[in-house]
């Protein structure tokens, strides 16, 4: 039997705000020290109130209108009630009512909402035997799980999708889009790996032509972009041979085994009422038109990841793969779209492949093999488009220009101050190539028959002896050319 699969996402993302959510501790998602970003109010004792983080509502509504959402006109938070060993509260100070951002649309998957909440604690689980100095607990018959209460209180924004999601590409690819633009708006670094970004899918299949959607699964948590491709993949077969094999999905909340690739049953999955929703008393209703200037939050979204690739494939002409890469690293696009700019200035057009070449491979290069960051580089994008003009105006051959690319990347000097202290210029003088590729073809008679039988493998050769005797300082396409008319008219 064929089935109808149906897919919604809810991402939560913690935000790079200077502080917690509701109390003035450090939000530091890299501390490794357990329980030092903690205080009254976040450990949920008794007497303590909440204080409503102000970036943090306007790190939300920045995404509301870069999706296209609606912005709510009033808000209010609600406290959702559960009881789990990493919600000191015994509650999670949520939005479920009025969130406040409704709506729009991304990748051409529809947003349902996008609210504001509190993260959790986390928990940490120790199997005896692994007690190391760093972690000094005592140890507990089984398994011993301890409590990390840094994370309690960081600002969390949940998106939650529309049921417009087929499969797990398809779900890959509208986190990956998302995961970009809340860095483009520099609100969250959503770094999986880190539990910055978590995705959780609610997964249902229906047999064709059913009106009725099947049983909806949760599948909680996923870290990693492999991960939800697999899980939902995965899930979505499991259905199905639940139901071929005559029994009923079960609703339940499962998890994801990355070791054995599957789902594994968590618990039953909660309804709405069971959380018994109710207006938080301690915090008041947000009227956003009157807190916030949401005129001056809207003009202040940046070019987006899909705007930048249409400019980007209008202006630059680059290849799909080119245009994604830039896109995807703002850093290098910024200095990408000076060093072109700078380029013009020297020449029109301007040879952008040979830039993006030179960018994307000797340069990136480096940059990998120094283990520095993009941004940490010392070559400015001026000194790199005039190391690009150099070798346009072939004053430069590709062996010099990668010799002086590297003294720039390690000093960040202009070309031209390199090649005039170390005496480094292209062997321009014919007679000086002639004589010299006259002696290479005397030392290398075979080759050189060789290439008058057709071996083209012979001039490369011949070429490379020639470079070789030249410290990588002629011209190669000048040697080429001498090669061949000397060999022709021997």
């Amino acid at each position: 039997m064929k089935y109808i699969p149906t897919i919604g996402l809810e991402v939560h993302t913690e935000l790079a705000t200077a502080s917690k959510m509701f109390c003035s501790c450090k939000n530091d998602t890299d501390e490794e020290k357990p329980n030092v970003n903690v205080c009254p109010i976040c450990l949920g004792h008794p007497g303590t109130l909440p204080v409503m983080n102000r970036k943090a509502v306007e790190n939300v509504l920045k995404l509301g209108y870069a999706l296209k959402g609606t912005i709510a006109k009033t808000a209010h938070f609600d406290r959702k009630s559960y009881f789990y060993p990493d919600l000191p509260k015994g509650y999670q100070i949520s939005q479920y009512e009025e969130p406040l951002v409704q709506k729009g649309e991304l990748h051409g998957i529809r947003v349902r909402r996008i609210h504001l909440e509190e993260d959790t604690g986390r928990l940490l689980h120790e199997l005896p035997g692994e007690h190391t100095e760093k972690k000094p607990v005592r140890q507990a018959q089984g398994k011993a799980s301890f409590v990390d209460f840094n994370r309690a209180g960081v600002p969390l924004m949940e998106l939650v999708t529309e049921p417009d999601i087929k499969d797990g590409a398809m779900a890959v690819a509208f986190a990956k889009e998302l995961q970009l633009i809340l860095r483009y708006l520099d609100i969250s670094r959503a770094d999986m790996e880190k539990g910055e970004m978590r995705v959780e899918a609610n997964i249902s299949i229906a047999p064709e032509g059913r009106k009725e959607l099947g049983t909806k699964v949760e599948v909680k948590n996923l870290n990693s972009f492999r991960a939800v491709q697999e899980a939902i993949d995965y899930e979505l077969n499991r259905q199905k041979r639940v139901l071929d094999g005559g029994s009923n999905v079960e609703q339940e909340t499962r998890g994801w085994n990355e070791k054995k690739k599957t789902t594994e049953s968590q618990r039953s999955k909660e309804s709405a009422h069971d959380y018994r929703y109710f207006p938080e008393p301690d915090l008041p209703t947000l009227v956003l038109g009157e807190a916030f200037s949401l005129e001056e939050l809207q003009k202040s979204t940046p070019e987006l990841p899909e705007e930048k690739r249409k400019r980007f494939r209008k202006v630059f002409c680059l290849d799909e793969n080119q245009i994604n890469f830039l896109a995807e690293n703002q850093k290098e696009a910024i200095f990408f779209e000076e060093a072109v700019s700078e380029l013009r200035t020297r020449i029109e057009p301007p040879p952008i492949p040979l830039l993006y070449n030179y960018f994307s491979s000797d340069l990136q290069g480096m940059v990998k093999k120094s283990g520095r960051a993009f941004s940490g580089i010392k070559i400015n994008p001026e000194h790199f488009a005039h190391l690009i003009a150099l070798i346009h105006g072939e004053k430069l051959s590709s062996r010099l220009a990668k010799n002086v690319l590297e003294q720039m990347f390690e000093t960040g000097s202009d070309p031209e101050t390199i090649i005039n202290e170390s005496g480094v210029q292209i062997v321009s003088d014919v007679k000086e190539l002639e004589k010299i590729a006259a002696d290479i073809i005397r030392n290398n008679a075979k080759v050189a028959e060789d290439f008058k039988k057709g071996k083209e493998n012979a001039l490369q050769f011949l070429v490379g002896q020639g470079m070789a005797r030249t410290k990588g300082q002629a011209d190669p396409n000048e040697l080429r050319r001498i090669f061949q008319k000397l060999l022709s008219e021997s």
